[in-house]
């Protein structure tokens, strides 16, 4: 069982509408339109307000966001490699065929968004607030999840290959297809009782054992 996301590029050239892209100089505008456009090593001032904003066959790259409102943004075929996000806000964003890859997201608000076919690779997510966010068809490859909360969301087709889920949120989630044998750590500082419709390896089991135990009440000894 995999989630069927289709594969990214680790280079720009390799993009289907790379010779169409032309470099963005400008600021971000409020529900501003972003057609083909390039934006590479921009260093943007604390407090952009973008919200709103659409972005479509696009690339970002070297980037860094600081304090950014891009709450409400769309992204289609969004292309990010190697990026700062820290203390943005992508509150009820949509992202759709995407890619964000070697990319940094610190104190990000990314609550109520949307993504669905999305592949995440060699990205870092710490303290990144997903609640109530609803993921379909989203691949974390290679990646570092800490101290993400995932409460209340909606996992569909999610899969995990090589990543590292260090206390991670999962209460009153709703996983379906959801595959974590990929994950090389999996530690939930909440939610065991959300991994319902989850996949996991014998192995995993072996280790989230005592967790899962505890939390239906069982108690283990031996005579």
């Amino acid at each position: 069982m995999t989630a069927d996301v289709p594969d990214a590029p680790d280079d720009l050239a390799d993009l289907p509408y790379a010779e169409l892209l032309r470099p963005h100089t400008g600021p971000l505008e409020v529900e501003g339109d972003y057609d083909t456009v390039h934006l590479d090593r921009i260093d943007f001032a604390p407090g952009v307000r973008a919200a709103g904003s659409r972005f479509l066959e696009s690339a970002v790259t070297d980037c860094t966001f600081a304090d950014t409102d891009l709450r409400g943004a769309r992204m289609n075929d969004l292309w990010v490699s190697g990026a700062r996000f820290t203390g943005v806000s992508l509150a009820e964003s949509t992202w759709l065929d995407s890619a964000l890859v070697g990319c940094s997201l610190a104190g990000v608000e990314a609550f109520g968004a949307v993504l669905r076919r999305v592949r995440f690779r060699r990205c870092k997510l710490d303290s990144v607030n997903l609640r109530g966010v609803r993921l379909h068809e989203v691949v974390f490859e290679d990646c570092v999840l800490r101290d993400v909360d995932l409460g209340a969301a909606r996992l569909e087709g999610v899969a995990f290959p090589g990543s590292r889920l260090e206390r991670v949120r999962l209460g009153r989630a709703e996983l379906k297809r959801t595959d974590l044998r990929g994950a090389v750590v999996i530690d939930l500082a909440e939610g065991y009782d959300s991994l319902r419709g989850a996949v996991i390896g014998s192995g995993q089991l072996l280790d989230l054992a005592p967790a899962l135990a505890q939390t239906l009440g069982i108690t283990v000894e031996d005579r």
